[in-house]
């Protein structure tokens, strides 16, 4: 979109919030919504192929004997994983962790409902409104899978308080809330080769790196690991 004077139009702010982990911003940028924190951009809804490609990794990965599988998305974003796994009926419970109210406001009764309201409405999904590093360190609550997009991807943090979940330590404790054989896959927007030598060094099997094209630069990758049971 332009001005007749051929001179792009700025994005459209709908909401900017002070929330508990810095400044969340929705903007309107033709006919995209984009998610913003921190200054950092985050995600918009222009695609969703390597987000659905996530929750699709990780149910190929998992044993197909597992009954009603139990899975956690860290990260709500702009909706994308969670209605793909709302589509596919061989999901049991789908828990979505999501730090940010605004974000969940959002979905709930904002701009991004046309996009989730049919998967929020969805007797299997949960909505917990907590920070997803300490959710792991803290629940009793265990998955079959985990899938996590809180970032643009281990070397790319939105907050510092993040980049403890992509260390061994951090990996450990993911590791405590997945069942023997439960599917860790996590989203990043670049390759990282040292989170797959961390996947490695914290006991997970099968590892690899699935990638996505995008249209322009590096292709977005699903890394993937299993817990050995």
């Amino acid at each position: 979109m332009s001005t007749p004077y051929g001179i792009p139009e700025p994005p459209e702010v709908l909401d900017r919030r002070e929330g508990p982990f810095g400044e969340v911003v929705l903007r309107r940028h033709g006919d995209l919504l984009q998610i913003i924190a921190n200054g950092c951009f985050l995600m918009d809804t222009s695609d969703g192929r390597s987000e659905r490609r996530l929750v699709d990794a990780a149910l190929a990965a998992l044993d197909a004997r597992v009954p009603d599988p139990r899975v956690l998305i860290g990260g709500l974003g702009v909706g994308f994983s969670l209605a793909h796994a709302a589509g596919q009926p061989r999901w049991g419970r789908i828990t979505v962790v999501e730090r940010e109210p605004a974000v969940i406001e959002w979905h709930r009764a904002g701009p991004l409902s046309g996009l989730s309201a049919q998967a929020l409405a969805d007797p299997r999904t949960r909505i917990v409104e907590t920070d997803l590093v300490a959710y792991v360190d803290e629940t009793s609550d265990t998955f079959d899978a985990l899938c996590l997009d809180i970032d643009n991807g281990p070397d790319w943090t939105v907050t510092e308080d993040n980049e403890g979940l992509y260390s061994q330590a951090g990996l450990t404790a993911c590791t405590r809330v997945l069942n023997p054989g439960g599917v860790l896959a996590l989203w990043s927007a670049r390759p990282s080769p040292e989170f797959e030598r961390t996947l490695r060094n914290a006991g997970f099997r099968q590892v690899c790196t699935e990638e996505i094209p995008v249209a322009r630069g590096v292709p977005d990758v699903v890394h993937i690991g299993v817990r050995p049971g």
